[in-house]
């Protein structure tokens, strides 16, 4: 109730504030001709001051007098011409006035109903912040948001493909503690689209590794299950995110589906900023990443951030044109290894004498891991260390690409 009295105090403060200004008369605002009348005065009283101290005759006084007169009566002729036609008449400014009283009030309640929430109590930020961690702790699990969500189209599998999961399901079943076939397992039945039994495997996977379950088991492990509810994440994924984010804090994939939890509970603004961090360590062509850059503007809108820089678009990123791909496609396995050598020795070169980005030193040491060429890859990392010393964002991208290519601490 507070609020919508406080609507029309405002809009009947402003139409107030408006309708003064349209009724009061223009008193400091007189026409010209009133100063000109002023000035002749001023001069027919200074004539006959001049006279009667002898600097004129009467002959020049009469003359300039008569002079003066003329233009006296022209400037009163133009004053009445100005009063007769100054501004509208007072019932013309009444009825302005009434419509612009309801266009204030009307507009505003207009513009709440399109663009607030009507019958909303008033919602303080500590309120919100209580009811985002009551929703989080309450909210459903993971079996409850399957039962809910809209089950998967079956995929048409390849006659081979289905006879080879058919046999990698039986195989499975008949050594269950082997880690590579639940693995393997996880991984091609999520493919098909199963993903609660994907996720079944991958649970098996962590339970055979132990202590040594890596963070991509399970983010893998929680990305099957987020799939499973249709892009819900349960308190039991959720956990999952948590012991991938203990083993690594900056893993891309599971920051990536954090922030989503996040944004699903009713904290958009701690989801955003912790998806600005994913972005900003990135490395180039991550899925994850793309899948930020679709949904961050809609997010930052949600969390209140109208100034956001535009991260929707990826930054541009150098590489092979249309010509080498397709040059690359007629070659054999050695000549095509060759040829992403030699990509990579120019690059190389190129930053070496003339420097480069942050990302471009990225991407060769992300490359030079690829190729298994870690003892060069080492040395270009610590060349960009020191090139880059002292920018933060920077630094932080070599690192990820430098954890990407495998290298040691």
């Amino acid at each position: 109730m507070t609020f919508w009295v406080l609507i029309f105090l405002v809009a009947l403060l402003i139409a107030a504030f408006l309708s003064y200004t349209m009724l009061r008369g223009r008193r400091g605002d007189e026409p010209a001709a009133a100063y000109d009348l002023r000035v002749y005065r001023e001069q027919l009283t200074s004539v006959d001051r001049d006279l009667s101290r002898g600097v004129i005759g009467e002959a020049d006084a009469e003359r300039v007098r008569t002079e003066i007169s003329r233009r006296i009566l022209a400037a009163d002729a133009q004053m009445k011409g100005t009063r007769s036609g100054s501004g509208p008449s007072r019932t013309v400014s009444a009825i302005a006035i009434a419509v612009l009283t309801l266009g204030l009030i009307g507009g505003a309640l207009a513009m709440y109903h399109r663009l607030g929430a009507v019958g909303l109590p008033d919602m303080p930020l500590k309120a919100r912040m209580e009811m985002a961690e009551e929703i989080r702790v309450n909210r459903p699990a993971q079996s409850v948001a399957e039962e809910l969500a809209t089950p998967p189209q079956p995929q048409q599998l390849d006659e081979s493909y289905s006879s080879l999961l058919k046999q990698l399901r039986d195989t499975v079943a008949e050594r269950p503690d082997d880690v590579q076939g639940q693995t393997l397992l996880a991984q091609h039945e999520t493919n098909a689209g199963n993903f609660v039994a994907g996720y079944t495997a991958q649970q098996r996977v962590i339970e055979l590794s132990g202590t040594s379950a890596t963070a991509d088991a399970y983010a893998d492990l929680a990305e099957m299950m987020i799939l499973a509810a249709g892009g819900y994440v349960s308190p039991e994924a959720e956990q999952m995110l948590t012991e991938a984010l203990d083993r690594d804090p900056r893993h891309g994939p599971a920051r990536y589906y954090w922030g989503q939890m996040l944004a699903q509970v009713g904290r958009p603004d701690v989801a955003y900023r912790i998806w600005v961090e994913t972005l900003r360590d990135a490395p180039a062509g991550a899925p994850w990443a793309d899948a930020i850059r679709a949904q961050i503007d809609q997010l930052a809108f949600r969390a209140g951030v109208f100034n956001a820089p535009d991260m929707s678009v990826a930054p541009d990123q150098p590489g092979p044109s249309q010509g080498d791909m397709a040059a690359a496609a007629d070659l054999s396995p050695e000549e095509r290894q060759e040829m992403i050598k030699g990509m990579v020795n120019q690059l190389s070169d190129r930053l070496a004498t003339e420097g480069g980005s942050p990302e471009e030193w990225g991407r060769l040491i992300a490359a030079l891991g690829v190729l298994g060429e870690t003892e060069r890859a080492t040395g270009i990392r610590d060349e960009a260390l020191n090139v880059f010393a002292g920018n933060e964002a920077a630094l932080d991208m070599i690192d990820a690409a430098a954890r990407q290519a495998g290298l040691p601490e």
